[in-house]
C-alpha cells in the first residue's frame, strides 16, 4: 500500500522479492543495486544466516524527484525463504505495492516453487490482499543451469495465472534482473496514476516512471 505524505508531496512504494529458499532473491537485489546509477540508490544491506541467505530483509531505497515536485521513492525488500521464517515473510510483505516472485527453474525445485507461491497467496490474504489483484511478476531464475525446465513447459504450467507474467532470468549472470524489475514497475504504474494522477498532475508518465526508477549506466563506479 502506497505511503503518501501530502505536506511533503512524497510517495513511498514497497516492492518485495518473494520465493523459495535459495531461488536467487538476494542475487537479484545485489545485481540490481550494482547496475543502478549512483543517484538512484542507497546502501544495500544483506543479512546472512546458516540456514538461509537472508534472515530478515535487504533494503534498497531508490528515489526519483519529479520535475513538478513530487518526491517518489521506492524501497525493495527480500524475504527469507525457509519455512520457519514465515512470520518474518508476512511482516515484510505487509503493505507491499508489488511482488517479484523468484522461482527456481530446476526440475527438482518445482514443488518448492508451488509451495512458496501458495504461501505468498495465503499471506496476502492474511494481510487483506489478494494475489490476483496485486501487481506481480513471476521470474524463473537459474536459466543457465543444465537441469532447467524448458521455457515452453513452464509457460504451460503457469498458464492459469495470466495476471502474473513470466520473465526468464539468470540472476548470477545479470540476465533478466532489470527486465523483471521494469516489468513490475510497468504493472504498478496504472494504479498510482489512477489514484494520484501522476501523468496529468505531476508530469510523470508511465515511461518516465519505469525508466527513471530503473536507470542503469556506467556511472556506478
Amino acid at each position: 500500500m502506497v505511503d503518501y505524505v501530502p505536506h511533503e508531496r512524497k510517495l513511498v512504494l514497497k516492492v518485495v522479492y518473494y520465493g523459495p529458499a535459495l531461488s536467487g532473491k538476494t542475487t537479484n537485489l545485489i545485481h540490481l543495486h550494482s547496475q543502478l546509477k549512483l543517484q538512484r540508490k542507497g546502501d544495500l544491506m544483506v543479512l546472512e544466516t546458516r540456514d538461509d541467505r537472508t534472515l530478515f530483509f535487504d533494503l534498497l531505497p531508490i528515489g526519483l524527484r519529479a520535475e513538478q515536485g513530487m518526491d517518489l521513492r521506492l524501497k525493495l525488500y527480500t524475504v527469507p525463504g525457509q519455512v520457519q521464517h514465515d512470520s518474518t515473510r508476512k511482516a515484510v510483505l505487509s503493505r507491499a505495492d508489488g511482488v517479484i516472485f523468484v522461482a527456481d527453474s530446476q526440475h527438482n525445485q518445482q514443488d518448492n516453487n508451488a509451495n512458496a507461491f501458495d504461501n505468498l497467496a495465503e499471506n496476502l490474504l492474511k494481510l487483506g490482499m489478494t494475489i490476483e489483484h496485486l501487481p506481480l511478476v513471476v521470474q524463473f531464475n537459474k536459466r543457465d543451469l543444465a537441469g532447467a525446465v524448458e521455457e515452453a513447459e513452464l509457460r504451460a504450467r503457469w498458464a492459469s495465472t495470466p495476471w502474473a507474467p513470466l520473465c526468464m532470468a539468470s540472476a548470477v549472470n545479470g540476465i533478466g534482473v532489470v527486465e523483471s524489475f521494469r516489468l513490475l514497475l510497468d504493472r504498478i504504474y496504472p494504479r498510482l496514476d489512477h489514484e494520484f494522477r501522476l501523468d496529468a498532475k505531476e508530469g510523470i508518465s508511465a515511461e518516465t516512471f519505469v525508466t527513471q526508477l530503473s536507470l542503469v549506466g556506467s556511472d556506478n563506479a
